[in-house]
Order: C-alpha cells, then structure tokens, then sequence
C-alpha cells in the first residue's frame, strides 16, 4: 500500500482504489489567568465530559481535555450533520476481552475516528475505515531507552541502534506508530506491544507519520486493504 500526505484543504471524494483520511494536528490554547479558555465551549460537552474537565487540578490540563473534545465534537458535527452537544459516545467492545472499552464509536451518527492529545497538541482523526491517531511528546533519554526495550525486537534494534541523543525522537515515533495502531484495532495495550512491527505497514493497515513539530511525534492508522491511502493534515477547525 502507498501512502500520500498533503496538508489543508481538500475533497474527500477519490478514486475506488484508495482511502481518504484526514487528521487535525491542532496547538492546545493557553489557559487565562483565570484557568479557562475562550476556544472550550464547554456548552456542547455533556455531564461526564464536563465532570471529567472540572476533575483536573491544572489549568493546562483542564483546558486541554476541554480543547480536544470541544474540537472533537466541533469536527465530527460537521461531518456527520449532528449538532456538537447533541453528539453521544460509547465504546465498542474490546477485541481482546469483550470488555466495553474497544475504539469509541458513535450512537448518534456514523462516523470513524480517533482522538489523542499530549502536551501541547491534539490530533484527530476521521476516516471512512477503521483509523487510530496518536501524538507522543519526545520523552527523555532514560524513559526512551527503558521503554524501547519493550517494543517488537526489531523496532527496539533500530531505536536503540542510532546515538545517544537521537533515541528519544526515534523511540517517540515508533511509540506513536505503535499507539495508533492500537487504537485503530482498538485493543489499546490490552494487546502485546511487542507482537506487532509498526516501522512500515501491517496487513490490512497503513501507518502514517504525521508532521507533528518539535519536541512531539505523531502517527495516524487507517485499516483498509485500498491500494492507496491519503492522508490530508489541518491545523485549524477553519477546515471542515
């Protein structure tokens, strides 16, 4: 499978042998003095997203959850024709377990997605095929080797294998690759994050590097058997 990346604006429409994906890379806005954010309107969150944003003791925190699921529901509202606060969430089960904490769907709409959110970005994703995003801010050294060791021995070998102080980028860009698929199978890590080797594409899946900026590693996964897949990047709610 190949893979195209492009950035802004653009149809979703394309031809029968390929897969149109596109993903918001948005920058977290910084909290006011008074811990808030005008870009939350926290008005189209429901009960458990507004309890879950009240939870948080830092204003960094509390504004991000708050940006992602209002961009989420902002996004998702202009694809599906549902209003944002009338938008419901659930989870599928868990292929692992049957547990009730697959990949979230929704009940009101249909529509394929994906939501992560680290540090100073959030990423979502929307597809008309099963699809898993995920942003991994550069961890420091010792983390990046410690946990790199844990990753399919081959992604461990290359990541371990380049100097010292480029291991933490290449070890952040496995692991977003890695979380993405995950989230894609929806297993999370109720999955062995050693079975699978995320460095190209897997069978009936194409992992994608996503142009994330310093200090942060993104991927996005689409699971299609396409022969192609596009991936459109955004970096403003401006392009619906």
């Amino acid at each position: 499978m190949g893979t195209t990346t492009a950035s802004g604006t653009g149809t979703d429409a394309g031809s029968p042998d390929e897969v149109r994906v596109r993903v918001w890379v948005l920058r977290v806005p910084v909290a006011t003095a008074a811990g808030q954010s005008s870009a939350i309107d926290a008005s189209v969150l429901d009960e458990e997203e507004r309890r879950r944003m009240a939870a948080f003791a830092r204003d960094e925190d509390r504004v991000r959850y708050g940006f992602a699921r209002t961009a989420l529901r902002t996004i998702l509202s202009a694809r599906t024709g549902t209003a944002p606060g009338a938008l419901r969430f659930a989870r599928d089960p868990c292929p692992c377990c049957d547990g009730p904490h697959g990949r979230p769907v929704l009940t009101s709409a249909a529509a394929e997605f994906s939501l992560s959110y680290g540090r100073s970005l959030v990423l979502i994703g929307v597809a008309p095929v099963p699809v898993g995003v995920d942003v991994e801010p550069v961890p420091d050294p010792g983390a990046a080797e410690r946990l790199a060791r844990m990753l399919h021995p081959a992604e461990a070998a290359e990541a371990l294998a380049v100097p010292p102080e480029e291991r933490p980028t290449a070890f952040a860009r496995l692991w977003a690759r890695k979380e993405a698929y995950l989230k894609g199978l929806g297993t999370g890590f109720g999955r062995d994050i050693a079975a699978d080797d995320v460095r190209g594409d897997l069978p009936g899946w194409c992992v994608t590097d996503l142009p994330a900026g310093p200090g942060h590693a993104a991927a996005v996964a689409a699971g299609s058997a396409r022969d192609r897949t596009v991936v459109r990047v955004h970096r403003t709610l401006r392009e619906l």
